[in-house]
């Protein structure tokens, strides 16, 4: 039996096929004294896990936002960094996120000596992720951060290609990212293509803001969806477990199509 860490508990949800589903938290757009109710909630609709962090992070009760989630949380709690400013050792792991679809130094190695030492002192597990930006018709907040330009969406081969690369430099997970809020989310055709060259967790997110939208990453390959924009937005929080459901549905409508 593996050991009882994140990845592990994600790659045996890889490995037996059971579709995950993650809630992307903003601390700049949360309020740490409201978290511990949401999270119960968003565990009780069927969420399989939170990711804590945001590309600004401009207020400063960060650590603040991780304790309270904490509080609830029965499921993972993992940073999604968007700078040194976000490591603590409040959380169960960090995604040591590479921005291989760049060719930025500081974000593909640079930034990444200086958070070891901080997460090694930490004790934090650090899962270590290709991350990649796909264009939309927008800028979106990461790419103008991290001065990466992303992957042409209509090229699904070059991503697969960058996918491949990381799993062969031993990195963990992929991340196919198109913003939060983005108009438009990952091309299904690309996440196919990453699902068929590799064999680690895929993680998909950015613009997917209905539960069928959800069902039809899972269908293409995603090992995990991630949502968080959708649900900041008054009145979407009814249709979490709906969008569980579709997300942990997603499995038999790939099973049919096949």
């Amino acid at each position: 039996m593996l050991p009882s860490t994140v990845y592990n508990r994600l790659l045996s949800a890889y490995r037996e096929d059971r579709p995950q589903f993650f809630l992307l938290v903003d601390p700049d757009k949360a309020d740490p004294a409201q978290l511990p109710g949401f999270v119960a909630e968003a565990q009780d609709a069927g969420v399989d896990g939170f990711l804590v962090g945001g590309s600004l992070a401009l207020l400063p009760h960060f650590e603040e936002c991780l304790r309270s989630i904490k509080v609830a949380a029965t499921v993972p709690v993992v940073i999604f960094p968007g700078g040194l400013h976000q490591i603590s050792g409040e959380a169960d792991a960090i995604l040591f996120l590479s921005i291989i679809s760049g060719r930025n130094p500081e974000q593909l190695i640079g930034q990444h000596v200086l958070a070891a030492p901080m997460v090694h002192e930490l004790g934090l597990e650090p899962i270590s992720t290709g991350y990649m930006i796909i264009e939309t018709d927008a800028v979106t907040t990461t790419e103008y951060m991290s001065y990466s330009k992303p992957i042409p969406r209509g090229k699904p081969e070059i991503a697969a290609a960058h996918a491949l690369a990381a799993q062969m430099l031993g990195m963990k997970l992929v991340y196919l990212e198109a913003g939060s809020g983005a108009p438009q989310s990952v091309p299904t055709p690309m996440i196919k293509m990453v699902r068929e060259l590799t064999d680690i967790p895929l993680i998909v997110g950015g613009g997917i803001r209905t539960p069928e939208a959800a069902a039809e990453k899972v269908a293409a390959g995603a090992s995990v969806v991630v949502i968080g924009n959708y649900f900041e937005e008054n009145g979407n929080l009814v249709q979490l477990r709906a969008f569980a459901d579709a997300v942990h549905g997603g499995r038999a409508q790939r099973i049919t199509e096949i």
